[in-house]
Formats: structure tokens, sequence, C-alpha cells
């Protein structure tokens, strides 16, 4: 039967890890903007190359959404980041917490079993007596 701090550890690990795998759906999902962002830009990029008769009426036009993908794909790939960096903190403050579960849980078998010996070393004084 777990104890109310195992209880409370194990709960814990659980929140740390639906949090941990919040921040690796907004990884991803960060990351996926930054590839359609840059793909964007590629897509523009190759269209002024070929020098069809629109990107020779609106170059600027062409070159602004290029900026602006760029720039898109550059704030997703930071915001990518900083998501990598609260998976790992998450990642470490769920791993210490399974390590203080395990050590709560290590705790109470060797009470348990502590408790048993002193049991068995009552009933096999009282029956010798």
């Amino acid at each position: 039967m777990p104890t109310p701090r195992q209880k409370r550890l194990q709960k814990l690990v659980l929140v740390m890890q639906r949090l941990k795998d919040f921040h690796q759906a907004q990884h991803a999902a960060h990351m996926a903007e930054a590839a359609a962002a840059r793909d964007e830009a590629k897509t523009i990029t190759e269209t002024l190359d070929s020098g069809t008769a629109m990107t020779a009426l609106f170059p600027e036009l062409y070159h602004r959404r290029v900026a602006s993908a760029l720039e898109r794909s550059r704030i997703s790939a930071d915001r990518a980041r900083q998501e990598a960096q609260s998976i790992m903190q998450a990642d470490a403050r769920s791993n210490a917490l399974v390590r203080a579960y395990r050590e709560a849980t290590d705790l109470e078998e060797r009470s348990a079993a502590d408790k048993e010996r002193l049991e068995f070393i009552e009933r096999r004084s009282t029956n010798g007596a």
C-alpha cells in the first residue's frame, strides 16, 4: 500500500510527464512552422529567380514576402529552441521525482522488512521462553 508521500510523488511524476509531452508537442509545432516558412521563402525565391512577368512588375512585394517568411522561420526556430529548453527542464524535474519516488518506495520496503523481522524475533522469543 503506497504511503501518502508515494502517492503525491506518483501524481507529480504524472504531471511532469504531461508537461514534458506538452513541451514536446509545442516544439514539434514550432519546428513545423519554421520549416513551412523556409519552404515558402524558397518557393518565392524560385519564382523571383524564374523572372516571370509578375515578379518583374512587383519585385518589392516578392522581396517583402521572402523577408517576412524568413523572419517567421527565425521566430519559430527561436520558439522551438525555448521549448527544447523547457523539455530538458521538465525531464530533469521528472527524473528527480522518479528518484524520490523510488527512494520512498525503497524506504517503505525496508521498513516493512524490518518490522517483519522484529515480529519474527518477538514470536520466536515468546515461543522459546
